[in-house]
């Protein structure tokens, strides 16, 4: 582990237990084990170290997602199953990352604060990683989407955040990932359409012993030896 990553440690600690309010640089730095100054090598100021802390938080979400959609994919899982299964691993891994802390409330307002740019930049890659999975299930499922990929993606979010605004910090945590995968599937549900009708079966196309019958023309000619 480097020196960075052992201060981040230490920091995400420290920012649990105290906030980010009452949290110093000289407590992160004693709970890596380093000096005041040694920190400051990699580390300018308290609130740059609560960016890199956000940042790790994201992108092992980032990464949990992915494999929790990899995972459910190889399962055999339908779009809905996928869906669900990521962005409950994302949520999770955030809110595990805080779980008993007294200051869950105060760090996520810290961290729109602090670092909206590292929001928004992940979920510029959670949504690039949505919408291609959505896009590589729709080829392979041969499903008919109603609405384009991206657009389904953008509901998914809205969902999300809706769902968040009936739980404060998504706690329960049980009962908000109940209620999001209900809107979860109901959205995909409403989002797929019905599959092309094949094309009605012509028993006389398919049976090639069964022939149309050959309308006899009439000859203009009459034979002599007709007439007697």
């Amino acid at each position: 582990m480097t020196p960075r990553d052992r201060i981040i440690d230490a920091a995400m600690l420290v920012f649990r237990r105290h906030g980010f309010r009452r949290s110093s640089i000289e407590q992160a730095a004693e709970a890596a084990g380093l000096t005041r100054q040694a920190l400051y090598h990699h580390f300018d100021s308290k609130e740059a170290l609560f960016r890199a802390v956000i940042e790790r938080l994201y992108q092992t979400a980032l990464t949990a997602e992915i494999a929790a959609a990899d995972a459910k994919e190889k399962d055999g899982g339908g779009l809905a199953d996928i869906l669900v299964a990521q962005i409950a691993a994302r949520l999770t891994h955030l809110i595990g990352s805080l779980d008993g802390s007294p200051h869950v409330e105060e760090l996520f307002s810290e961290h729109l604060g602090q670092s909206r740019d590292l929001y928004q930049k992940y979920a510029g890659l959670n949504a690039a990683q949505g919408v291609a999975m959505i896009e590589r299930m729709r080829r392979r499922q041969r499903l008919v989407l109603r609405i384009a990929p991206g657009e389904l993606w953008r509901c998914i979010e809205m969902a999300v955040h809706g769902t968040k605004s009936a739980y404060p910090n998504m706690q329960p945590l049980a009962a908000f990932l109940k209620d999001l995968e209900i809107m979860l599937r109901t959205l995909v549900a409403g989002a797929i359409g019905p599959s092309p009708k094949p094309l009605m079966n012509k028993p006389h196309l398919n049976k090639p012993h069964l022939k149309m019958p050959k309308i006899a023309k009439k000859s203009a000619r009459k034979k002599s030896g007709d007439r007697k």
